[in-house]
């Protein structure tokens, strides 16, 4: 297994790297995020890899800047109809945490606009993956301590409350839980104040 590659970065096509390691060059399918986000070519970089052997694709390899891309990667090529390229696909379109937001919101609208992943792909990608994340340090990651709490839902009544009529207005389920989460003091608020403060951050 090849963990990670340290090297030059040689040459970028629209999907791909190309490293060089001790006079070796390795092609590499990224992330467009994580392409756009390296270095110069001719300066060092560091990809986290994941090495695929299918009989019909061949030996492909796979990499990201950090490893929360790549746990994440590993997780979604986990679910029945998401192979690798699918799940860079995915990971192309949204970003890791607002992908991990939008399983825990239930959001399969913004994950079906990745391409290749439909609704009822999406729909399964949040059956099989709710379960699987550290949603605790995601949100303490993007949210302070008494926010996150409310981005949860079932953690605050107010808060599912005012998520879901967020919704019923038009907003996406993931953008309405970021919103209420945002709101400070949001945990304390009853229903109609979450909502109207909670405005604002759209």
């Amino acid at each position: 297994m090849i963990a990670m590659l340290q090297g030059k970065l040689e040459y970028m096509t629209e999907s791909e790297a190309v490293i060089l390691c001790g006079g070796v060059g390795y092609e590499v399918t990224m992330p467009a995020a994580d392409l756009s986000a390296m270095p110069p070519v001719g300066e060092e970089v560091r990809v986290y890899t994941h090495l695929s052997v299918n009989e019909n694709t061949g030996i492909n390899l796979f990499g990201f800047l950090s490893r929360d891309s790549l746990e994440m990667f590993r997780r979604l090529i986990t679910v029945s109809g998401i192979g690798p390229k699918g799940a860079v696909g995915v990971l192309s379109t949204i970003s890791v945490q607002d992908l991990q937001m939008a399983i825990l919101t239930e959001d399969v609208a913004t994950i079906a606009k990745a391409p290749g992943i439909g609704k009822k792909t999406a729909a399964k990608l949040v059956l099989e993956l709710k379960d699987k994340v550290d949603w605790k340090a995601t949100l303490e990651a993007r949210l302070d301590a008494g926010a996150a709490a409310a981005a949860v839902p079932g953690r605050s009544a107010a808060a599912a409350d005012a998520i879901e009529a967020l919704v019923a207005l038009g907003y996406s389920r993931s953008d309405a839980a970021k919103a209420v989460a945002a709101v400070p003091g949001g945990d304390s608020m009853d229903s109609d104040d979450l909502l109207t403060n909670s405005l604002r951050y759209l």
